[in-house]
C-alpha cells in the first residue's frame, strides 16, 4: 500500500485532521493528539513504512472521532453495547460508508475500548496506547513504565494493559463484555 491507496479521510487523519462528521469535544483533542503521537512513535520503532505510520496515527485520530456524540443516536451492529463504547464500533461504521476498507483499521477502531480475540497488531497498539496516554487522569508511575517497554514487550504489555482495564472495571462493580473476557482468555493462554 502507498500513499496514493490510502482513503483521503485516512491520509488526512494520519495529518491530525477529523473528518466533518466528528464529534469531538475540544478537551477531547489533547487526547486524540498523545494517542497519536505514541502510535507514531511506536509505529516508527517498529521500522513500518510510511503508509503505515499513516494508518497508524490516522486510527489513534479516528478512534475517538465520534466519542462525544449522544451514544443513543449512535446505530452500531452491536446495540447491546454500553453505551460509553459504542463510539468506537459506529466511527468504524461510518468511515466504512465513506469508502475505508482498511479492515484492519476499522477494527483497531472498532475494538480500541473492549478489545477482542483475534485483534491485529495495529488494533492491539491502539487498545494500548489509549490506556497508556501520559495525560490520563490516572497516570502513574507504573503506566510510565509500561509506555517505556513499547513496543519492543507489545505481548507482556498488552496482557498488563488487558488485565488493568477489566480490574478497573470490576473496581467499579461494572460488568466485562464478552469480547474482553474472550481477549483476556486468548492473551492468557499464550
Amino acid at each position: 500500500m502507498t500513499d496514493s491507496d490510502l482513503h483521503p479521510i485516512i491520509l488526512s487523519a494520519s495529518g491530525g485532521r477529523l473528518p466533518e462528521w466528528s464529534q469531538v469535544k475540544a478537551d477531547r483533542v489533547p487526547h486524540l493528539e498523545r494517542v497519536a503521537e505514541l502510535m507514531g512513535s511506536w509505529a516508527e520503532s517498529l521500522g513500518l513504512g510510511s503508509d503505515d505510520r499513516n494508518r497508524w496515527t490516522a486510527a489513534a485520530w479516528l478512534h475517538d472521532s465520534l466519542r462525544d456524540a449522544d451514544p443513543d443516536s449512535l446505530i452500531v451492529e452491536a446495540a447491546d453495547l454500553p453505551k460509553m463504547v459504542r463510539h468506537g464500533p459506529a466511527a468504524a461504521e461510518r468511515l466504512r460508508s465513506e469508502g475505508v476498507d482498511d479492515e484492519e483499521l476499522l477494527e483497531a477502531i472498532a475494538c480500541h475500548t473492549l478489545g477482542r480475540p483475534g485483534l491485529r497488531r495495529l488494533g492491539r497498539f491502539l487498545f494500548m496506547a489509549d490506556y497508556l496516554e501520559p495525560g490520563r487522569g490516572f497516570e502513574s508511575d507504573e503506566r510510565r513504565d509500561l509506555r517505556s517497554r513499547l513496543p519492543a514487550e507489545e505481548n507482556e504489555v498488552l496482557g498488563v494493559v488487558c488485565a488493568l482495564r477489566i480490574a478497573w472495571r470490576l473496581r467499579d462493580g461494572k460488568p466485562l463484555s464478552q469480547e474482553t473476557v474472550d481477549f483476556w482468555n486468548e492473551l492468557a493462554a499464550r
